[in-house]
């Protein structure tokens, strides 16, 4: 065992001497290139025991990194990319959800971006955003001087209107949002955000940049080339795993197929990070170059996932655990590992230090830098800080589907707001990583007292500014003209997504102004009705009687300055109906 801990030491030791030497020679800060895909799990690649999913280039990039082995997210993906983007709790940051109008961080936020910028970087985001989708919350809005991205939760959602009625296609030839602005795009998604990529870094090779490459895929809809599906057509995914003890999931046909799907996706995205690698080697400044790759939550579909429970949505291991591989420039062939528990909270200080990056220091920061580990001159303790999970629809609610992780050991909340110690389950993660035996029952002053570190916890988080107060979109502002409110970031009713009579509503702040607006619909109107917007104390209505459009304008409507709620609706038929999607944009007169 002596023998064993001093070679480790030496170990680390010389990689702390090779990385800092590296990173010292270069006469510029790194670059840094953070890859996040969405909804692929812990078991979607070879290098974490998948036998049949193909990512030779993901499986190098693990042998040659730094791997966080106990690396933690949130349960759904846009509170993982805010607590990405600023290493606070994505509560703190005003996002809740995914829609309903809570996937909007605030705009005071200090970003991964802005940090960076003022450091003297270049940024670029190529992907996925889901943090808002206008002013003030766009990605220029939050440190970006490049983008490329979709709207909304993912292509082909409601909220994407560009994709949406592109059907099974909407992965293909779609129209994107480059520097704020629509544009057409021929290829497939995956491919079109790494060229982009690949663009930017050439056009900033010469100064430090960040390129944030968020793929959206594998999430759904599960669309791919044809000639990646072709690898996978004829596999059966629930078997070839080794007899390990790990539980497998039960999989029927359709989960069977999704698999297939996935695998392809993950495959393409497997090309397409080799493609930006080897861009890097082409360029000459591989060797200045941080590379990240992690994913932002668990499986959405059941396959393979290392044997851990749950899957996307849950605070179970297989919801929250995912790959981190982050290669250092200088780093050893062979990597090293890192079992200390560890969370996207802690990638924004520890790029902060690696970067001369300043840490904002007026507001909590949950995280921590793991840059000293990597050095192998910290005794800090990871393990010993509580992580807390939550995920339920619009607002955390007390005890549903919750969880907090400590010294090895996770409670897990999934009953009703008065549940009792007794009726949480307990979970010792080094004797049970797969979660199977519940021992709460035996050590209920453990759990009493994580329950008690959980209650203040959350408590502290719900009281966040950003959490409590609106996020309001502006309008009539220079910055965004006209302006689409989606149905990603419309709050109202919950679970507002392709329904025709739902109650729904934005939060705006207007300029006082002439505007025109337009309310795009679903379905051609059935019935002559009633457009009628609601404005805080001011309602606007007008008659339609043209039978069949799904398209309503208005011109020349004056409206106020105000923070309020805007509400539209069309009633006829005896119906009320919500728009798509509202288009307002300010007359120059």
């Amino acid at each position: 065992m002596q023998h064993t801990f001093k070679s480790l030491l030496t170990f680390l030791i010389m990689l702390f001497l090779f990385c800092s030497g590296a990173l010292a020679q270069s006469t510029k800060s790194p670059n840094i290139i953070l890859i996040i895909t969405d909804d692929q799990g812990y078991g979607d690649l070879g290098f974490t025991g998948n036998p049949h999913v193909q990512t030779p280039v993901l499986d190098a990039l693990a042998r040659e990194s730094v791997r966080l082995n106990q690396f933690y997210v949130s349960p759904v993906c846009a509170p993982t990319r805010s607590s990405l983007m600023t290493g606070r709790y994505s509560l703190r940051t005003g996002v809740r959800d995914t829609y309903n109008g809570g996937a909007t961080m605030a705009t005071e936020e200090i970003t991964l971006a802005e940090m960076l910028k003022d450091a003297g970087y270049r940024t670029g985001i190529f992907g996925k955003w889901h943090l808002g989708d206008n002013y003030p919350f766009r990605p220029s809005d939050q440190g970006f001087d490049e983008s490329v991205i979709h709207l909304a939760g993912g292509m082909g959602q409601p909220g994407d209107f560009t994709t949406y009625f592109q059907g099974d296609r909407s992965y293909f030839d779609p129209v994107l949002w480059n520097n704020n602005e629509q544009k057409s795009y021929e290829g497939y998604c995956s491919d079109i955000f790494t060229d982009e990529a690949i663009h930017f870094i050439g056009a900033q090779k010469d100064q430090p940049f960040f390129c944030y490459l968020s793929f959206n895929a594998p999430h759904t809809p599960l669309q791919v080339p044809d000639e990646y599906y072709d690898r996978y057509k004829d596999l059966d995914p629930s078997t070839g795993f080794r007899d390990d003890g790990k539980p497998f999931p039960q999989m029927s046909e359709k989960n069977k197929e999704d698999a297939r799907k996935v695998y392809a996706m993950v495959s393409n995205i497997d090309d397409n990070v080799g493609r930006l690698m080897n861009r890097l080697d082409d360029l000459q400044i591989a060797d200045n170059t941080i590379v990240i790759f992690m994913t932002d939550n668990g499986p959405q579909q059941r396959r393979y996932n290392a044997g851990m429970r749950g899957s996307k949505g849950t605070v179970f291991n297989g919801g929250v655990r995912v790959p981190f591989f982050m290669k250092m420039p200088g780093g050893r062939q062979d990597g090293l590992d890192i079992d200390q528990t560890l969370a996207h909270i802690d990638v924004f200080p520890t790029l902060a230090e690696l970067c001369q990056g300043q840490v904002p220091g007026d507001r909590t920061i949950d995280g921590r830098s793991f840059w000293p580990l990597i050095q192998g001159k910290s005794t800090e303790d990871f393990d010993n800080r509580p992580l807390f999970f939550y995920w339920s629809r619009k607002y955390p609610e007390p005890y549903l589907n919750m969880a907090l992780q400590q010294r090895g050991y996770k409670l897990v909340g999934n009953g009703g707001f008065d549940a009792k110690p007794e009726e949480f389950a307990l979970f010792d993660l080094a004797n049970d990583p797969f979660e199977q035996f519940d021992i709460s029952k035996d050590n209920l002053g453990l759990a009493s007292a994580m329950k008690q570190k959980m209650d203040v916890l959350l408590d502290d988080l719900i009281g966040s500014p950003h959490f409590l107060n609106d996020h309001f979109i502006g309008v009539g502002t220079p910055f965004e003209n006209p302006v689409f409110l989606n149905r990603n970031d419309a709050g109202g009713q919950r679970g507002i997504w392709t329904q025709d009579e739902v109650f729904g509503l934005w939060k705006v702040r207007t300029e006082a102004g002439r505007y025109n607006l337009t309310f795009k619909f679903l379905q051609p109107l059935e019935h002559a009705g009633r457009m009628t917007v609601e404005l805080g104390e001011r309602v606007f209505q007008k008659e339609f009687s043209a039978v069949g459009e799904d398209l309503i304008r208005w011109e020349n409507v004056l409206l106020p300055a105000l923070e309020s709620d805007l509400i539209p609706h069309f009633t006829g038929g005896g119906k009320s109906i919500f728009p798509l999607w509202v288009e307002i944009e300010r007359r120059e007169n």
